[in-house]
């Protein structure tokens, strides 16, 4: 038994020897980084690399979610932004023959303060003069470039303890640290409707601005968000504790790569019914029948569909009650939403309600990306409703919808149960806020600016007619 698991042992180091593909290899491991760049998630990765799913979630877990800088190809070319040899050996004789530093700068094609900062860092010291030599500046250069370099936060012991402070504990007007509530460390991110533990939840960036106006004076204690993120995140740059993430407003144990992000729009919305493309007459709000929509959403999976009109400010309330089946049975996989709030359930109510409207008034529709405007193709058809949806996370570009969301939340309070309200107190919700005064219509009501828009349109039928 013990030769047996010897055998083993020997195979498993051989496979992680940096000399062949394997497991373990430093090329099976920028391969699975070059994946995981190009926005593939890491289950992917994986299987494109050829390794098992539990190495490349703990290679994934323990980098932080970002590729580890010494996987980085050694031979990679300089960047043009730094200085090649050749460039300083190009400065070595230009200074020999005296010329100035903005002389040299201009025939080398750099910024005057690049050179300036080359000659003062990388001068030739020895001997008390400040001769400036090609072979001399390019050692330095290299040897100030060498990774990894030791974390500022694991040799600095204040500025150490001045992050964790802004990060976690709570503090008492009376200078009494609060614990507040007991919440086990499992190195992943908190559940829903859980506790979370307390910190200050100062930002990193909040963090390194705050270092500038605490000590102005002090050099050493100065630092970037980004080296607060990676001694958060990555495992072996010492400094914090992984355990701080959950201080983190976020709370998230791991960085999502910003390439996965690119991909998350709805399949449904393609850059042709983007809010960019709404006709220009909608913005100014000089033409009626633009109209904004959303949800509201309460316990139970209940749901109050909201539509606004941009020039009157007129509000017509959606009433989503469930659908049949909901919660009688068995859900079916991949079945269709039956809380009411679905893809059919609401293009059902938009078409049922602004249909009630002269075609004038149907112009267009913005919508956020959720999905229950999946049918919005059909609710075009249905209706003659253009519909556009906005940019992700850009609540701004509905802004009179979401004000108005925000009157209706005295009558439908966040957390209760909106299915216990009836069509027929939806209208009367609605009447009341369309017979409110407001201030950007010149103390008129919403449901007398429409009275007046629907006067002017008859009235231009019979002319014509």
């Amino acid at each position: 038994m013990a030769g047996r698991r010897r055998s083993e042992r020997v195979l498993r180091d051989k496979l992680r020897s940096p000399g062949r593909p394997g497991v373990g290899s430093r090329e099976a491991r920028r391969r699975f980084w070059a994946f995981i760049a190009a926005g593939l998630s890491s289950e992917d990765a994986v299987m494109a690399v050829g390794i098992s799913q539990p190495v490349g979630a703990r290679w994934f877990r323990w980098s932080g979610g970002f590729a580890p800088s010494h996987l980085a190809p050694s031979s990679n070319p300089l960047s043009g932004r730094y200085l090649s040899f050749a460039e300083r050996e190009e400065i070595a004789l230009w200074r020999a023959q005296g010329l100035g530093v903005r002389d040299v700068a201009r025939r080398l094609g750099r910024a005057a303060s690049t050179v300036s900062r080359e000659l003062r860092r990388n001068a030739a010291t020895r001997g008390g003069n400040l001769d400036y030599r090609a072979t001399t500046a390019q050692w330095h250069a290299q040897r100030a470039a060498r990774r990894p370099r030791p974390a500022k936060l694991a040799t600095n012991l204040v500025l150490r303890t001045y992050v964790q402070n802004r990060l976690a504990g709570v503090v008492a007007p009376d200078g009494i640290a609060l614990p507040g509530p007991t919440v086990a460390w499992k190195g992943r991110r908190r559940g829903r409707r859980q506790h979370r533990r307390w910190g200050m939840a100062w930002s990193p960036q909040q963090i390194v601005e705050r270092l500038r106006l605490d000590y102005p004076s002090d050099a050493t204690m100065r630092i970037s968000y980004e080296a607060i993120y990676q001694a958060l995140y990555v495992q072996g740059r010492g400094a914090l504790r992984r355990e701080l993430t959950a201080c983190l407003r976020t709370g998230r144990a791991l960085r999502v790569p910003r390439a996965r992000t690119r991909g998350r729009g709805k399949a449904f919305v393609t850059p042709e019914i983007l809010i960019s493309k709404r006709p220009a007459e909608a913005a100014d709000r000089a033409v009626p029948g633009h109209w904004e929509g959303d949800l509201i959403l309460g316990l139970r999976s209940s749901a109050i569909g909201t539509l606004v009109e941009r020039t009157t400010r007129f509000t017509m309330l959606l009433h989503l009650p469930p659908m049949e089946g909901h919660s009688t049975g068995v859900r079916e996989k991949n079945g269709p939403a039956l809380a009411g709030h679905g893809a059919e359930a609401v293009r059902r109510a938009i078409t049922r309600t602004i249909t009630t409207l002269p075609e004038q008034l149907r112009r267009s529709l913005v919508w956020d990306q959720g999905s229950e405007m999946a049918e919005h193709a059909r609710l075009r058809i249905d209706t003659c409703l253009q519909v556009y949806f906005c940019d992700p996370r850009s609540p701004w570009q509905r802004g009179t919808n979401e004000n108005t969301n925000g009157l209706l939340r005295q009558y439908f309070p966040r957390g209760t149960d909106l299915g216990a309200h009836a069509e027929d107190d939806l209208a009367a919700v609605a009447a009341a806020l369309n017979g409110r005064p407001r201030k950007t219509l010149g103390w008129r009501t919403p449901a007398e600016a429409l009275d007046v828009l629907l006067q002017s349109m008859q009235a231009a039928v019979a002319t014509t007619s």
